[in-house]
């Protein structure tokens, strides 16, 4: 294995050489970047991991990227992967930040070591084995914070496809499009129930006329959310339930009994003015 002393030297003697051809190196594989990170940006960000990389591995050993003191570098990494997610960086361009500095510190460890072929070996395969980490590490970060942002997006989504309306002082609406399952479910529960709460509604509408079928779970899931509502206080009519699907709610054996039923919205508002103690006359 290579000695520490001779990668940190050549990172240390070497810096603005190898920055140079680093950033040539970037330059070249990011021209689909273009737009989305400045060259001053990306000049900011080389200059200053090549100065963390090159204390880091002056005092802590190349073998243990995993360790305490290589935590700096680590999170430097994690914070350049979630910027470039933000961004709108695949993985691969994100990667190549590291891997493209494979060449520039070889040709500096090739200056550094001089002729002697076995110790230049050694030190190219020990800075190869820190390169990949750092490599990997950053893939690593990227999917991890892509995962993030997905799933911070789906839950926006989630929320923004279950809006609670208000029909009428007291009367709240809460029309389903898609499919119903747990996670949508326990969004429909407390985005309704929170607005009971500050709408002081005694009645709420579910409509499920968006909803393109109803199974077992489906049942059950409004079932839950039906219970949660009366708990609060408040009644529930389910509007929107076609004729195939009270068919498939029958063929279920799904026990409805004690929740109201409407076949549209506008039957179901009707019946909730109704139960309101409002009344319309037509003239």
């Amino acid at each position: 294995m290579a000695s520490k002393g001779d990668l940190t030297s050549a990172l240390r003697a070497r810096r603005q050489d190898i920055l140079t051809s680093w950033l040539r190196q970037l330059e070249q594989a990011s021209a689909s970047a273009k737009g989305r990170l400045s060259a001053a940006e990306v000049n900011n960000q080389a200059t200053e991991f090549l100065t963390l990389l090159a204390s880091t591995a002056q005092t802590q050993d190349v073998s243990g990227f995993g360790s305490e003191g290589w935590q700096p570098v680590r999170a430097f990494l994690e914070d350049l992967s979630r910027q470039r997610v933000m961004a709108g960086f695949s993985s691969d361009e994100t990667a190549t930040f590291i891997f493209s500095l494979k060449r520039p510190v070889f040709e500096a460890l090739k200056q550094e070591v001089g002729t002697d072929a076995e110790k230049l070996s050694n030190e190219m395969w020990s800075a190869t084995e820190l390169l990949d980490k750092l490599g990997l590490h950053t893939i690593k970060a990227f999917q991890s914070s892509r995962e993030e942002v997905i799933g911070r997006q789906q839950m926006e989504l989630l929320e923004l496809s279950t809006p609670v309306v208000k029909l009428w002082d007291g009367i709240l609406a809460l029309p389903m499009i898609g499919t119903l399952d747990s996670a949508r479910t326990q969004i429909v529960m407390e985005s309704l129930l929170q607005k009971i709460v500050e709408t002081e509604s005694q009645i709420a509408i579910i409509d499920i006329t968006g909803v393109p079928t109803v199974d077992t779970l489906v049942a059950q899931h409004l079932l839950k959310t039906v219970t949660a509502i009366r708990l609060m206080g408040a009644d529930c009519i389910i509007s929107g339930v076609r004729p195939q699907i009270a068919q498939t709610i029958v063929h279920l054996g799904v026990d409805l009994q004690g929740v109201t039923t409407k076949a549209n919205l506008a039957d179901a508002l009707a019946l909730a003015l109704k139960r309101s103690g409002i009344s319309f006359t037509k003239h």
